[in-house]
């Protein structure tokens, strides 16, 4: 049975019903990097199941919250397809200053995300450093966010995860990025506080 984390402050309230963000972009404009099929799957489905699980109070809610959390970012992110698709404006100058260049960036990414024994998500957090996340969990300093799930790439890529990577930098939202980047943005916090209380982010 699930346990919440005991808090070191005062009682936080269980975090408010969570709700997908709508698809800003159609099928077809992703199409071949991401299939309508694993759209149907990914997305409708489990991302979807997840908020749908939290909001009816049915299995682990840490889990299934956070599921539903780091979904509302990984869509979000995505646009047309573009074969020459790399940072822009503040993203560009922000990579650059961490990792050099965009190409040593990418590489970082892969490693990192190979090196992810079983499923999880990789990203690049506000601070410039590429990070992992094991199974779901709600972090507040996402810029840009890999599903390494196998959902997330089974259907299009079978077993080749780097050309599952290699083919998502074309779909990548670059002002999104940056726009997320640009502000201080909460994402959350009290569902932070409520179920890992002070725990220290990796």
């Amino acid at each position: 049975m699930y346990r919440q984390q005991p808090l070191t402050e005062a009682k936080v309230k269980r975090p408010a019903d969570i709700e997908i963000i709508p698809l800003n972009f159609d099928a077809k404009e992703v199409k071949p990097v991401m299939s309508r099929d694993t759209l149907d799957l990914h997305y409708d489905k489990l991302a979807k199941g997840y908020a749908k699980r939290y909001n009816n109070h049915e299995g682990n809610p840490e889990f299934n919250y956070a599921g539903a959390f780091l979904h509302n970012i990984y869509f979000p992110q995505f646009r047309k397809v573009r074969d020459n698709n790399k940072p822009n404006g503040p993203m560009k100058g922000f990579i650059e200053k961490h990792f050099g260049t965009y190409e040593v960036f990418q590489r970082e990414v892969e490693f990192k995300a190979m090196a992810i024994e079983g499923s999880g998500w990789v990203y690049l957090s506000k601070d410039g450093k590429v990070k992992t996340i094991e199974n779901h969990e709600v972090r507040d300093d996402i810029l840009l966010l890999i599903d390494w799930w196998e959902h997330a790439f089974i259907l299009d890529y079978g077993s080749d995860k780097k050309k599952y990577l290699r083919e998502t930098w074309k779909i990548i939202n670059w002002n999104v990025i940056s726009t997320r980047w640009g502000h201080t943005v909460r994402m959350f916090r009290i569902s932070i506080r409520f179920f890992y209380g002070r725990r220290t982010k990796r």
